[in-house]
């Protein structure tokens, strides 16, 4: 076993993305860093490191445990990295979920009624009693 590997090999390889193109493309369009740092494919990491993957609406956090350049199984993931990812990453995502606004299908169109009250339903708790009174006199472009 190396002590180092290419980072678009590792993601492939620990289960993050199903191919090592995919993992390859996130790298190039910056979708992965360690850090704060872009990096590219080639890039090649320790254990220790911590690797962020933005997947919007959320960006994981792996701490790398072993540097791995072959895909393993499912139940040897614990052995290859940490996940560290923050709770309020977790939440982000839930929010998201609930909203129906990231599983929203390409290509159907603007949202009905029905989904434009679902959603108003879902924001309007969120404003904490913030109300609009109309007197936008405060406010003069």
């Amino acid at each position: 076993m190396n002590d180092i590997a290419r980072i678009d090999k590792w993601l492939w390889a620990a289960r993050i993305f199903k191919t090592r193109s995919t993992a390859a493309d996130a790298c190039k369009n910056g979708r992965v860093t360690i850090k704060g740092v872009n990096v590219k494919p080639s890039h090649t990491i320790k254990a220790g490191e911590v690797v962020c993957v933005r997947k919007p609406p959320v960006t994981y956090s792996f701490k790398v445990l072993k540097t791995i350049e072959q895909r393993v199984g499912a139940k040897s993931i614990p052995e290859v990295y940490e996940n560290v990812t923050e709770a309020k990453q977790y939440e982000l995502l839930e929010m998201s979920r609930i909203s129906g606004f990231v599983d929203r299908a390409r290509g159907t169109g603007r949202p009905t009624k029905k989904d434009r009250r679902q959603m108003e339903a879902f924001v309007d708790p969120a404003l904490f009693g913030f109300e609009d009174d109309g007197d936008d006199e405060d406010f003069s472009f």
